[in-house]
């Protein structure tokens, strides 16, 4: 697919099915992802995959702090069934005397936002998924986040099934603007 048309195809899907990557395929995406911009090569992040069981798994960490209504809890325990593939977006900064965490935490984003787009590419779908589960300390936990590690949430991967409809897209131009009115004295000159 031609990158353009990719970029301006790619849309969240909200219903995945099976397939989702296998391993292999997966590495090798990631592999293209890390080429994202990453101020200092620190590659201050890693995904945590999640299949078959472990789903289910997070799926009872998430039924548990839904409350006590039964049909509550079992829409938690249903979220993470959602896709046959989970990754567990995980920001691990890191200190560095001239690349802050905001820019590690772009990095971070920038590698996801290209894995998606590599993966619509191949013929997948995705949806990054956020919500206060990332803060639970036992969610934290199920995914191994070490001190000082950020859940950003999850990249729900598979298949679409069902449509996708193109959204409408705001005017470009609203969004670029130009710095102008530099007279030679503020140019340096």
């Amino acid at each position: 697919m031609e990158t353009l048309k990719s970029v301006l195809t790619r849309r969240s899907a909200p219903r995945l099915a099976a397939p989702a990557p296998g391993d292999h395929e997966l590495l090798a995406l990631l592999e293209a992802a890390m080429s994202a911009p990453d101020h200092g090569r620190l590659l201050p992040w890693r995904l945590v995959s999640l299949r078959g069981g472990e789903r289910e798994r997070l799926g009872r960490e998430l039924a548990a702090r839904a409350g006590e209504d039964p049909e509550d809890r079992a829409r938690a325990a249903a979220k993470p069934l959602r896709a046959p593939l989970l990754l567990a977006i995980v920001l691990s900064p890191v200190e560095h005397p001239k690349i802050p965490r905001w820019e590690q935490l772009a990095a971070a984003t920038a590698v996801v936002s290209t894995l998606s787009l590599l993966l619509h590419d191949r013929g997948y779908a995705s949806i990054w998924r956020t919500g206060p589960a990332t803060e639970d300390s036992a969610v934290r936990a199920l995914h191994g986040l070490g001190a000082g590690e950020q859940l950003l949430g999850w990249l729900y991967v598979g298949t679409a099934s069902g449509a996708t409809p193109p959204r409408p897209r705001p005017d470009p131009a609203r969004y670029l603007t130009a710095l102008t009115g530099l007279g030679p004295q503020e140019a340096g000159e």
